[in-house]
């Protein structure tokens, strides 16, 4: 699995994960945005968002 420094390092390298990203919520786009350092993989956003999406955090 490619690991990057955060989520725009993995933006600038992945498009599935930044359309991935660009398709979800307002609300969960911003969770996300506040954590970018620990989103450094496409399977870490999904988990994340998931969490998300599930009313966890």
């Amino acid at each position: 699995m490619q690991k990057y420094s955060d989520m725009y390092e993995l933006f600038k390298s992945d498009l599935n994960a930044k359309q991935y990203y660009d398709k979800l919520p307002d609300y969960v786009r911003d969770q996300i945005s506040t954590r970018a350092n620990g989103v450094n993989s496409f399977e870490s956003l999904k988990d994340y968002a998931e969490n998300l999406l599930r009313g966890d955090d």
